[in-house]
């Protein structure tokens, strides 16, 4: 649509007006200043009452131009703009602040909604696993299948992205505390540093444009909640977004896993990435030709009961997973180990069964069985003061734990009765340690798009 076609100077005459209107087939014009601010709205019937009133073609149509017409700005809502035309309005200008006119709006030309600039946000859970540790490496279940029970919990990774306009690449870490700032995406890759598990997710999904990107974590770094799956699956979330074709949920944790475990090099297993991105309860079976996630149906009053009975603690000792698991790797040579690893498997299936079944009695004492078992698949897994704190929680009213993870520090987790909760809390704070509250989340990965300009002031990129 042709805006100069609706534009006149007031001091044009009424026939160079209706020529104007027989131009823009509208049946209106508007009327400018000498600065092109415009000023005024005659319609065809205007011009013709003025005639019939006497006039003459040759007057100007500044005098007899409506002063109050309708008009709207380009920050006019479509619905605002839909319900003027819908009561008795044919035409509205869209007017900037300087009242020159941007554009025109009518029942027959109602622009669609431009689109804005955007940025991604995403928060994945993290997991607690309660048994079939090791069984879900690739060494194991290459031979035999694998089988683990997990559930995700209110600690979260965010990430938020954002696309710049060139090429280069900022990442912000809370986590780290440090950032990452470079050209393009190859410089961005070949720098050394601390976010090698940011390179090597960008090198599992080359994006093509620049963007910055701001992370930041609920729970402390090597921790044994998953959490590098967990960052790898928030920084997938908001890559998505800015997809045509996105990936589903197997492909995130399949590409969350390409970049931990092939590019960066850290051993580990599989639960992890399929934890987060799934979310809630779930029971996992690893073989080489698929890894399958059944989802668990249980009780709603199982789970605010199991929610109520069990504590996560935080030992304050972080973990190197990649080492113990590769040392897990070199001890699943021996038949006594490998050995253990198949009961850690029939122990999750009777866990399954326990929880769907709401026998949580027994399900405490599995974990017990759980962790003992674990403690045999590495050395590496426990120490004396591990040791010491799992053995003052049982003193002190707890059925059974296990630590999260691959082991060697990060946080215990507990199943305590009701009339035994509060002293083993006591028990574990007196010790100096960190009781941290939790809920069960049933939902995985979250991602979305938000609009810059209607949410959030909009700042100059760096």
């Amino acid at each position: 649509m042709q805006l100069s076609k609706f534009l006149i100077i007031e001091s044009a005459s009424m026939r160079d007006a209706l020529s104007q209107i027989e131009g823009n087939h509208h049946g209106i014009v508007l009327t400018v200043d000498m600065a092109g601010a415009v000023n005024g709205l005659a319609t065809d019937g205007d011009i013709r009452r003025r005639l019939l009133d006497g006039g003459t073609l040759d007057e100007t149509i500044g005098p007899y131009a409506n002063r109050a017409f309708v008009w709207e700005t380009p920050e006019t809502s479509r619905e605002s703009l839909m319900k003027k035309l819908d009561h008795r309005i044919r035409l509205i200008p869209i007017l900037d602040k300087c009242r020159r006119l941007v554009g025109v709006v009518s029942r027959d030309h109602l622009p669609v909604q431009i689109e804005e600039a955007v940025y991604a946000r995403s928060r994945s859970p993290v997991r607690i696993s309660f048994g079939g540790g090791g069984s879900d490496l690739t060494h194991y279940f290459s031979e035999i299948s694998g089988a683990v029970i997990n559930t995700t919990v209110s600690l979260y990774s965010h990430a938020t992205l954002r696309v710049r306009k060139d090429n280069k690449i900022f990442v912000s870490s809370r986590d780290l505390r440090q950032t990452l700032e470079a050209e393009d995406l190859s410089t961005a890759l070949q720098q050394k540093g601390s976010f090698g598990l940011i390179q090597a997710i960008l090198k599992a999904i080359s994006p093509d444009f620049g963007f910055e990107l701001y992370l930041h974590s609920d729970f402390p770094m090597k921790s044994g909640l998953g959490g590098s799956a967990v960052v790898s699956s928030a920084v997938l979330g908001c890559f998505n977004q800015f997809r045509r074709d996105k990936w589903d949920l197997h492909e995130l944790a399949e590409l969350a896993y390409q970049a931990e475990r092939l590019h960066l090099g850290v051993a580990g297993g599989w639960q992890d990435q399929y934890a987060t991105v799934f979310g809630g309860f779930n029971f996992m079976e690893f073989r080489m030709d698929q890894n399958i996630v059944h989802p668990l149906r249980i009780h709603p009053d199982t789970l605010l009961e199991l929610e109520e009975s069990l504590l996560l603690c935080d030992t304050g000792t972080t973990h190197e997973s990649g080492d113990i698991h590769e040392d897990q790797r070199r001890e699943m040579r021996k038949d006594e180990v490998r050995g253990l690893v198949g009961s850690n498997v029939e122990l999750s299936y009777r866990m399954r069964n326990l929880l769907l079944r709401g026998r949580l009695l027994e399900f405490g004492h599995a974990l017990d069985e759980a962790w003992q078992s674990k403690r045999g698949l590495s050395s590496k897994i426990s120490n004396s003061r591990l040791d010491g704190i799992y053995e003052g929680a049982i003193q002190n009213g707890a059925l059974g734990g296990k630590l999260l993870g691959a082991g060697g520090g990060g946080f215990f987790l507990f199943y305590v009765s009701p009339f035994y909760k509060l002293g083993l809390m006591a028990h574990l704070e007196a010790a100096g340690l960190k009781v941290q509250p939790f809920r069960f989340e049933q939902e995985g990965l979250r991602s979305w798009t938000v609009r810059e300009r209607r949410n959030h002031i909009e700042l100059d990129c760096k």
